[in-house]
């Protein structure tokens, strides 16, 4: 006696569907987030208008430096001031995808959470790389050292640390759900002492002892260092390494509250 084996056929007009996995997903939603800076490239220039004012009002003020332009000191920390900012917004956008429905959308759909979170993070680094280039095509002609190396090393730390932040961002635009003043509230609290106590404008040799305690836990205040060091181009161990362990605890950070709060979203 034989047994004939059932194969499962299936059904007419049934699609099949493959799971593209985590990179994929992580790439599509990249790229979805990036579609409107591609249709609407200007929207990068207005998010410049911010650090263009502060190099044009603080550069002549800047004390004259010996063996070089005060702007070598100065732009670096422009360039992390303007990936502070801009990360720290892009949750915005999710809240704003939150009101309208469309988050909930998503959360259903074929893709991971965890794609869902590092695809927008990973987002950053783009507008990171477009206005740095801005920030040194208008520094440059006025006394401004350019070491491109250093700068390409600087943006791998700025990288990770944007992309901390970036998390943390989305992880708020969760928190606040449909009350983007909570979203706005904690945003603007969180992001200026962050900048002050970093030395962004000012330096903070000759600040008091309790500021520069708090200045040596600010993780940004490593990164502003390393970015200044390398940016110069220097590669000074002793500064570049604390900048890179900054950055990238800040993006393990972020990663890990930010996957949190997705999985944990409804």
């Amino acid at each position: 006696m034989s047994t004939a084996l059932e194969v499962p056929v299936a059904r007419t007009g049934e699609p099949t569907t493959r799971a593209p996995g985590f990179l994929a997903d992580t790439w599509n939603v990249m790229l979805r987030e990036l579609r409107p800076v591609w249709r609407e490239p200007v929207s990068v220039l207005f998010a410049m208008v911010q650090p263009l004012v502060f190099l044009a009002l603080f550069a002549p003020l800047l004390p004259a430096v010996a063996g070089g332009s005060a702007l070598q000191w100065f732009v670096p920390g422009i360039v992390a001031m303007t990936a502070l900012m801009g990360a720290s917004f892009t949750g915005s956008n999710l809240t704003a995808e939150i009101q309208s429905g469309s988050h909930e959308r998503l959360l259903v759909s074929p893709l991971s959470r965890s794609a869902l979170l590092v695809g927008r993070a990973l987002k950053e680094v783009v507008p990171l790389l477009m206005q740095t280039a801005i920030i040194l095509l208008v520094v440059t002609p006025f006394s401004y050292e350019l070491h491109l190396p250093g700068v390409l090393l600087g943006l791998v730390v700025l990288a990770g640390f944007s992309v901390g932040v970036g998390a943390l961002s989305f992880a708020l635009a969760l928190a606040s759900k449909d009350q983007d003043w909570l979203f706005w509230t904690v945003q603007q609290t969180a992001i200026f002492p962050l900048l002050l106590l970093a030395g962004v404008l000012l330096p903070l040799e000759g600040a008091p002892g309790w500021l520069r305690f708090l200045a040596d836990l600010n993780p940004l205040a490593y990164v502003v260092d390393a970015v200044r060091t390398l940016f110069a181009g220097s590669f000074d161990a002793g500064v570049v390494a604390p900048g890179f362990a900054a950055s990238a605890l800040v993006a393990a950070l972020g990663l890990v509250v930010g996957l949190r709060a997705m999985n944990r979203s409804t």
